[in-house]
């Protein structure tokens, strides 16, 4: 079987857990074939951002359109963009060779150390230039919060915050609970006229680096193998959940999860293919 091509337009993070090298990771742990436009380089590690360094617009077209003009893509996928110069970039690139392929939108904005990674006025782009285009967008709470502008403090208010988020022109909105304090998670899906619920038990563990990244190519990986983005949620999510689950600690905070879990599983059946 011909693999899901995925091309991953993010940033890379030194320490692995997290960014290219997260979704690269999850692409691949689920037989699909990761490719990367590279936006930005990042010192970081379990404990935080040192430093970033953004790479310039042109040689993220570049990168974006060496790979389309060639191997194609089933999906895109977006995560950290560091400038509004970026994200018009790729909306433009987007626009004008990949308009008929799916789009999932990561809205990276801070990591999970708490680390601004991109400026205030690059969001405003990304509202006017990506999401319109997005096939779905995966924000968590604080990155929901910063695209409304307004708190989102329960989650009886995911549902409204979602749909308010669904009017910013996308098809569709995952909305993901895991930063309000509760004993279950709760991630809703908001789309034209339909919504659904998943519900998780909260896995106490600090290996959790990256798990937004890792989500939103696991579920573009499904998406472009042909899945409904229902079923590549809930698939993306029963990933996620065993590498939460089977991560080793690693490093002196916040460390991965276990994106290699699958290569047993896959073995014995566990994971539907």
């Amino acid at each position: 079987m011909t693999p899901a091509r995925i091309l991953i337009i993010a940033g890379s993070d030194s320490g692995g857990g997290a960014g290219i090298q997260a979704d690269i990771k999850a692409v691949t742990a689920l037989q699909g074939y990761a490719m990367t436009a590279v936006t930005a380089v990042t010192a970081q590690n379990t404990l935080g951002v040192q430093a970033v360094h953004g790479l310039p617009p042109a040689l993220i077209d570049a990168q974006i359109r060496s790979v389309l003009t060639d191997i194609g893509a089933d999906c895109l996928k977006t995560g950290m963009l560091h400038s509004p110069e970026v994200i018009t970039t790729v909306a433009h690139c987007i626009k004008e060779l990949a308009s008929d392929v799916p789009l999932i939108v990561d809205p990276v904005m801070v990591a999970q150390s708490g680390d601004r990674l991109v400026p205030q006025e690059a969001m405003q782009a990304l509202i006017e230039h990506l999401i319109p285009r997005a096939t779905l967008i995966t924000p968590n709470i604080p990155e929901a919060e910063a695209l409304l502008g307004q708190p989102i403090e329960s989650t009886a208010g995911m549902r409204d915050a979602a749909e308010q988020l669904l009017c910013l022109g996308c098809k569709a909105v995952l909305l993901k609970g895991g930063h309000l304090r509760s004993a279950q998670l709760k991630d809703v899906l908001v789309t034209d006229g339909e919504h659904f619920e998943w519900i998780h038990e909260r896995i106490d563990t600090t290996s959790d680096h990256g798990t937004g990244c890792t989500l939103a190519s696991a579920i573009a990986e499904g998406v472009g193998r042909g899945l409904s983005l229902k079923h590549a949620i809930a698939r993306g999510q029963a990933y996620l959940q065993t590498a939460l689950r089977e991560a080793v600690p690693l490093g002196k905070g916040h460390g991965p999860v276990n994106h290699l879990h699958t290569i047993t599983a896959f073995k014995t059946g566990i994971i539907e293919q």
